[in-house]
């Protein structure tokens, strides 16, 4: 072949080259604008779009507070053998149109919970009667109805349990007292409802203790603040020594800011929300907002929309962006409240809802439309449940650190309950009498 042809032929073979290249790359282009011009073009924003609802997946959601246990008194007497919670309670007779009904098995396994702190709580009546005796049967109830359901709960009592339960698929269920008035002011049934597995106690509900002052006092002017009381202090480092969380929810400010300064571990609130968000007296102030910081511990927001301040998710969504803004994503998680309250927002009226609130704070878009900064996959992380995890171990291990140390045992002394007022002050004879 002739240098001329060889010439010729080597441009043609170039040539076919370039033309197969242009209709790979027409093809490559061709296609995408296709499949985008089709009608159904749902996959196309979908590729790098982030839903918040898989965090929970990741990580257990960790509630602070249901008050389930409550309303199986209320409605069931605790009967609960031919009970069933594995339905849809919204078709109940009775469950159904009560207002204070927000739980069952399917909606629990739809809102993705991972764990639940349930609450036996029994009123401020109870107080000075049979406080004691009506919590047993509360944590009673509860200890039954996680065994009779143990195909989707598991009784845990420890940051492990709580891990263990996740990796199983099933609910991991704590044990709560929610008053320090049921505890009757005795250090040895503080210590027995540990070895009955509760794991948190809530120092007051609305009532005063002797030895710890209700939020409900801050708006009372006339009133005499007790905050924490000397032998209060005690109540904190026994809970320090078993291993059992502090929730200050509940307590007056003087308490809350008087807690934090005594506690060796880090506490929590169980269900509370921000006071400048909405000023009522159960929520929490950024002063102790700050201290919580230097606490370690963590505010798990309320959803109740009487101390939200409405009905709207936004408002409960409006509670967990300030929060955060003061003390940054590592110090707060969920404590709804559910079946403790007897109004509810809307788009979060149970525990089914949960995703939806997580999809929310990742898109950063009030349901109104406004805008905020959306939470990253690790804020909701930590705002799911890392966060508690967190608190839980460090409790944990100041427990550890304290195992050579004795049981507190001092007994209240009389003068607390004169200085609450349900008592009388001992006359002199009597005071003479027990001096001889």
């Amino acid at each position: 072949m002739s240098c001329l042809a060889k010439v010729m032929a080597y441009k043609k073979t170039l040539t076919m080259g370039v033309l197969i290249l242009l209709a790979v790359l027409a093809v490559a282009i061709a296609v995408p604008i296709a499949t985008n011009s089709d009608t159904d073009n749902s996959l196309a924003p979908q590729v790098n779009q982030f839903f918040g609802r898989t965090v929970l997946d990741e990580v257990p959601l960790i509630d602070g507070h249901n008050d389930l246990p409550w309303n199986l008194y209320n409605y069931e007497r605790n009967q609960i053998n031919k009970f069933e919670l594995n339905a849809d309670l919204k078709a109940h007779p009775v469950w159904g149109p009560a207002t204070n009904s927000h739980t069952d098995i399917p909606r629990l396994q739809a809102g993705k919970v991972g764990a639940q702190f349930w609450v036996a709580y029994v009123g401020c009546n109870n107080q000075y009667k049979d406080a004691v005796e009506r919590t047993l049967e509360q944590i009673d109830v509860i200890k039954r109805m996680v065994r009779k359901y143990s195909q989707y709960m598991r009784y845990v009592t420890s940051t492990e349990g709580i891990m263990a339960a996740f990796r199983e698929g099933k609910i991991g269920s704590l044990i709560a007292v929610e008053g320090g008035h049921s505890m009757d002011s005795r250090l040895a049934v503080l210590r027995m409802f540990y070895e009955l597995g509760v794991r948190y106690m809530t120092l007051t509900h609305s009532c005063n203790t002797p030895w710890a002052d209700a939020s409900p006092i801050d708006d009372q002017p006339e009133a005499t603040l007790r905050n924490v009381t000397g032998w209060g202090r005690n109540v904190l480092w026994e809970m320090n020594r078993l291993g059992m969380l502090i929730d200050v929810s509940h307590v007056s400010h003087g308490v809350m800011v008087e807690v934090l300064e005594h506690t060796k571990a880090p506490v929590i609130f169980s269900h509370s929300s921000s006071y400048s968000v909405f000023n009522h007296h159960r929520n929490v102030r950024d002063d102790v907002l700050k201290q919580l910081v230097q606490n370690n511990g963590i505010i798990m927001v309320n959803f109740y929309p009487g101390f939200v301040g409405g009905r709207s998710i936004d408002n409960v969504i409006e509670h967990l962006n300030y929060i955060k803004s003061v003390t940054g994503p590592n110090h707060i998680g969920l404590g709804g409240d559910f079946d403790g309250v007897t109004e509810v927002p809307d788009d979060l009226d149970d525990v089914s809802k949960y995703p939806d609130l997580f999809d929310m704070l990742a898109e950063g878009v009030y349901k109104n439309g406004t805008t905020f900064a959306p939470w990253t996959r690790e804020e909701l992380r930590k705002l799911a449940g890392e966060n508690l995890l967190r608190v839980f171990r460090d409790v944990e291990g100041v427990r550890d650190s304290m195992v050579d140390v004795e049981p507190y045992e001092d007994l209240i002394p009389y003068q607390d309950f004169v200085d609450a007022g349900v008592a009388e002050q001992p006359c002199m004879s009597d005071l003479d009498i027990h001096k001889q």
